[in-house]
């Protein structure tokens, strides 16, 4: 039987993959790889460009593109045979990854290539390409010798069972508990929406009336809408305790033992390498310069969040007194006084705001704001091949030349993994034979889905969220770069990857913005200038409150890996140091917040998560700019998407933004857009 994995196709052959076919050309791939790797080293002649870097590109991708078929699919389409697959390739593949870091031949290859006549010949583009990676053969340990080498080794491959054990225990907990009633009445409060996806989740569990369950657009309706304490009181010790030792489902896909493995692990390798600490090494591949620039910069800013979220507090707990004569607010309690206290204060609501944000009417908006900022069209191919029903794919140009092409899975469903990201399905490089492989990627949200005949509708928050991934989107596929480590988001610094991502959300919140994204569901009519209004009045609403939040997640992360020590640290008592230091209200003792925090423990924000405000500051002072000459000026557009967009990771994060901006960035835009000053 043909295995389409094997087969190297511009596009993924969705409907005829199955997860039969991954494991076979992951072997396939990894033999071919190893075999090119023993003839590169085996050659006693120098190397040049094309017979070392390329060659290793070409086999790398490879690779890469049946990989990212095979783990996206585990993301979006969960089930048991894919998952015993997947999770029978990791190791496989964490070997490879390592031999490849410490192969001492390969290395030598390079060196000589970097001190060779050849080198000098080169463009800055492919010098930063040699550079970054030896670079990254020291970060891989190439300086190792015997047990330590070996050590290395076991290292990351049981990092990599471990991270993903962490996120396969996530989504267990989230679908493996649901709330199920009979009693309309003790969903009061919940908009007609919520209900009605209430009523299809007990229907497809074959139950009669309604289940609540613990997938985002479910709990955060139930948070934020439902009159019924007790009610919110339940979903949250539910939520926030999820694959844990605490809640309703305690020690059901507990986490605690394989984030302390992870944490312990992540100390030893970083020891190995020869730094004091995790983070210490993460910052090898970041814009800060250490751990201490990167503490002071979430204390200095959360010095001065915290009097705004104070000052929040206090007026959200005056304001759930006076209407309920509520005399304690708890955690359960915060979203629902908050949207209770916006409505009066503003009289409006994410729920008034929806039947103007229908997905149709948001996508041909933000399509729309594409175009005029970067020249760029998206335009749908319907009859393509996709994973799901509900995935839609789109071919991306400019000037009439297709330069990309993207996949949307918008709506959450069963066995697809919580929250939104991009992801990369293809990357741009050229090819051996001098053509392009053109990028192309993956889009995923998890918004409410449609129910009957009406479009799905989406929240500012959701609509935000959305431009938020297309930013990333971006990033990927109007890379001009062609080879695969600088191509992208590849090769950047991560603490900058969030700076397109960032910057597309302020379209969301500009009135000029706003009029292309949205439009009422049924009639078509604009978004009214007095909601309008009221929206944008709101927008800094509980501002100090949500900064310390980031805040609260960002210094706990970069701490616990700069201060773990094995046997030593515990956990819950640096959260809860952290906590007391930026928090305004604390939550209950039985919190496990941390065991659902995939960005540190199953993704690639490890003492990074601080990444997301260091580029806000870059984003919001880069969107200074259209500020200044117009919100959608093509001169500002045009240098965004040439001194940005299209380099990748070609060079310094801090390099673009001046070439950009024209000076380095300002922490006060970012204050002022978060509405900590005026």
């Amino acid at each position: 039987m043909s295995n389409p994995l094997l087969e190297q196709h511009q596009l993924p052959p969705f409907s005829s993959i199955q997860a039969s076919h991954i494991e076979p050309a992951v072997d396939h791939f990894l033999a071919e790889n190893r075999s090119l790797i023993e003839d590169i080293t085996a050659m006693t002649q120098a190397h040049d460009w094309q017979s070392l870097v390329m060659a290793l590109d070409e086999a790398g991708d490879r690779l890469s593109n049946a990989w990212s078929v095979a783990s996206h699919l585990n993301s979006v389409m969960n089930s048991e045979e894919l998952r015993e697959v997947y999770n029978r390739c990791l190791p496989k593949l964490s070997e490879y990854w390592t031999e490849m870091g410490q192969n001492k031949a390969l290395f030598n290859a390079y060196a000589r290539l970097a001190e060779s006549e050849v080198y000098q010949t080169l463009d800055v583009v492919q010098k930063r390409v040699i550079d970054n990676a030896l670079r990254d053969f020291k970060l891989s340990g190439i300086a190792l010798e015997g047990d330590d080498k070996a050590r290395y080794a076991e290292i990351q491959k049981r990092l990599s069972e471990l991270t993903n054990k962490f996120s396969e225990n996530v989504l267990d907990a989230t679908q493996g508990w649901y709330y199920a009633t009979d009693d309309i009445e003790s969903l009061a409060g919940l908009p007609d929406d919520a209900i009605a996806a209430a009523k299809s989740a007990a229907s497809s569990r074959d139950l009669q009336g309604y289940v609540i369950t613990l997938d985002f657009p479910a709990y955060y309706a139930v948070m934020t809408y439902a009159e019924d304490a007790k009610l919110r009181e339940i979903l949250y010790r539910a939520y926030s305790t999820r694959a844990s030792d605490q809640g309703p489902k305690a020690g059901q896909w507990d986490n605690t033992a394989i984030i302390n493995d992870i944490l312990t692990l992540r100390h030893e390798l970083a020891s190995l390498l020869g730094f004091a600490s995790y983070a210490d090494y993460s910052l090898a591949t970041k814009m800060a310069d250490s751990p201490a620039q990167v503490i002071q910069f979430l204390e200095d800013l959360a010095t001065r969040s915290k009097p705004v979220a104070e000052q929040d507090l206090a007026e959200l707990k005056a304001f759930a007194q006076e209407l309920d004569g509520c005399t304690e607010l708890m955690p359960w309690d915060i979203s629902f006084y908050a949207e209770k206290l916006k409505q009066q204060r503003y009289q409006v609501s994410q729920q008034m705001l929806k039947p103007y944000f229908p997905l149709p009417k948001v996508l041909s908006g933000l399509f729309d704001i594409v175009h005029r900022l970067f020249g760029v069209t998206l335009t749908e191919q319907p009859n393509s091949e996709v994973w799901h029903k509900d995935v839609r794919f789109f071919e991306v140009s400019r000037q009439g030349e297709v330069i990309a092409y993207c996949y949307l899975d918008p709506f959450a469903r069963a066995n697809k993994r919580g929250g939104a990201w991009m992801g990369d399905c293809r990357g741009r490089r050229r090819r051996s034979d001098g053509s392009i492989q053109l990028p192309v990627a993956y889009l995923v949200c998890n918004f409410t889905p449609p129910v009957g005949d009406k479009p799905a509708l989406l929240t500012h928050d959701e609509v935000t969220t959305l431009f938020h991934e297309f930013g990333h989107g971006l990033h990927h596929m109007l890379t001009k770069m062609e080879y695969s480590d600088i191509s992208g988001i590849h090769g950047v610094a991560w603490d900058a990857v969030e700076l397109p991502s960032q910057f597309m959300e302020n379209w969301c919140w500009e009135p000029e913005g706003l009029a292309l994204m949205s439009g009422h569901y049924e009639t078509g009519d604009a978004l009214p200038q007095e909601l309008l209004d009221k929206m944008l009045a709101a927008k800094h609403f509980q501002a100090g409150m949500m900064m310390v939040r980031q805040l609260e997640f960002s210094l706990f992360d970069f701490r616990l890996h700069y201060e773990y020590q094995p046997g030593t640290t515990e956990v819950q008592t640096l959260l809860d140091e952290v906590r007391a230091q930026v928090s305004v209200l604390l939550p209950p003792a039985e919190n496990r917040f941390q065991h659902s925090f995939g960005h540190i423990f199953s993704g690639g924000y490890a003492a990074g998560y601080y990444s997301y405000k260091w580029a806000e500051v870059l984003s919001a002072d880069a969107f200074s700019r259209f500020e200044e000459e117009g919100i959608f000026s093509s001169q500002a557009g045009s240098d965004f998407r040439t001194q940005v967009l299209e380099k990748g990771g070609s060079d310094e994060p801090m390099n673009l933004f001046v070439a950009f901006r024209g000076r380095e960035p300002s922490v006060d835009a970012l204050l002022r857009h978060n509405g900590i000053t005026r």
